[in-house]
This record gives C-alpha cells, sequence and structure tokens, in this order.
C-alpha cells in the first residue's frame, strides 16, 4: 500500500452540515483499513487525512466521494507521499 495525504481547503460554500457525513465517509475508510490518520487543522481552515491505497488512480477514485468535495465545500488535493523519516 502506498500513502497519499489529501489536504481538503474549505471553500466559501462550506456548510457545517457536511462535518457529520465527512466523519461518516472517514469511519468507513477507516473500517475498510484505508485510513491512517485525520484531522482538522487548528484555524479552521480545512483539515488532511491519509489514505492507503494501492494506486493514486485507486486513492482519488475514493477521496473524490468524500462529502467534502460532493457538496463542494471543500478543494481536495491528493499528494503521493513517501514518508522518509
Amino acid at each position: 500500500m502506498r500513502k497519499y495525504l489529501v489536504l481538503a481547503i474549505r471553500t466559501p460554500a462550506y456548510d457545517p452540515a457536511v462535518g457529520e457525513p465527512h466523519r461518516q465517509f472517514l469511519g468507513d475508510l477507516r473500517t475498510r483499513g484505508m485510513l491512517q490518520e485525520s484531522g482538522p487543522f487548528t484555524d479552521s481552515t480545512g483539515g488532511a487525512y491519509i489514505v492507503l491505497a494501492e494506486s493514486r488512480a485507486e486513492a482519488e477514485a475514493v477521496v473524490f466521494t468524500d462529502p467534502l468535495n460532493t457538496s463542494g465545500a471543500a478543494d481536495l488535493t491528493v499528494f503521493e507521499w513517501e514518508i522518509t523519516g
């Protein structure tokens, strides 16, 4: 499995109501063994999570179903992350 860092930056369309569906999405990823870490930024501009997947295409296919993305509440960017230390 490879690690993918997902940055979620809130857009002007952000609605706090998307929080619960997003948490459910992350819970599902954790149950599937695809979520390593997650959490919000302390300045309330968004958050990040680490997805485990076989390829970037697989990671993006999953990540872009996040309610934050599908509702337009946040812009999501996926980076393959090689942690060296």
